[in-house]
């Protein structure tokens, strides 16, 4: 059966690039494991784990792009793939969640506790220790740091990153009435402003670290600090190289106004990256 029928399903054929990707992602988190333990060969293996990965990545999304430009995809497989992409949002949520978990119960339910709320636990956690937020923790009483505030930077990054959705949004439309040029437009200002949002972020860690003295080893609220908009901040990372990707197929004349998954994709994508932001904004920022 025709792989365009409506009843047909694409049949992948075996790919060899898990083989590849399995050991490179292994040295990736190992010798990130091992750099965070103060090893020297953390470094070059994270290195070479990234290297591979990252070939591994590109090579495997080369096959797929070339199955999807000639043909080979129905609206079953492109069922699937809309089914897979929510799934893995999921799973990013999730990923999340778990760390504003973790700050929720530093914030709502450690700090209490170990200030005397319940002096029946108190004085066996840490006896006549007065805490409040934010706080480096009961061994960092003597610290002198400096919180990051919600001005200036932050608000910046934040109103870049809300531009950038309306960018994308403008693009999507675009795409929808096949108007080449506004995507193209569209696809390079959320690509540029990503780019200027990781710039300020930089600036900003650089900052905290120079000036503020608040650092991943600054006690709780270093390491959530940092853990937060660290990981989001790889998250805008790999969007804004997923949607410059967009922008090149887009360039070559890749999708119509009905079939254009790989751009929504990378949409959702990005404006769950937003969401992200705006809620860490308001509880590691703000609050």
């Amino acid at each position: 059966m025709s792989s365009h029928s409506k009843d047909a399903y694409f049949v992948p054929e075996d790919s060899r690039w898990p083989v590849f990707g399995v050991p490179g992602m292994v040295l990736l988190a190992a010798g990130f494991s091992i750099y965070l333990n103060g090893g020297s060969s953390g470094m070059p293996m994270m290195i070479v784990g990234a290297i591979i990965t990252l070939m591994m990545t590109v090579m495997w999304f080369r096959d797929v792009i070339i199955e999807d430009v000639t043909g080979k995809y129905n609206a079953q497989v492109d069922m699937s793939y809309r089914q897979g992409m929510a799934w893995f949002i999921f799973s990013e949520v999730m990923f999340f969640a778990a760390f504003f978990g973790a700050l929720f119960y530093a914030r709502v339910f450690s700090i209490p506790w170990l200030s005397g709320a319940d002096p029946a636990t108190s004085q066996f956690l840490w006896d006549s220790v007065s805490l409040a937020w934010p706080t480096a923790g009961p061994g960092f009483l003597d610290l002198d740091y400096t919180p990051m505030g919600a001005w200036a930077l932050p608000t910046i990054n934040t109103m870049i990153l809300l531009t950038s959705g309306v960018t994308l949004t403008i693009a999507h439309h675009a795409m929808k009435h096949n108007d080449r040029r506004k995507i193209i437009l569209g696809l390079a200002a959320t690509v540029l402003l990503g780019a200027i949002f990781m710039s300020v972020q930089i600036y900003e860690y650089v900052h905290a670290y120079q000036d503020l003295n608040l650092r991943m080893d600054t006690g709780i609220y270093g390491s959530t600090f940092f853990m937060l908009t660290g990981f989001h901040g790889l998250h805008v990372t790999l969007g804004a190289i997923a949607l410059f990707v967009i922008l090149l197929r887009v360039m070559r004349g890749h999708f119509t106004a009905e079939k254009h998954f790989g751009f929504e994709a990378a949409a959702w994508y990005w404006h769950f990256v937003d969401v992200v932001w705006l809620i860490l904004f308001v509880f590691v920022y703000v609050i």
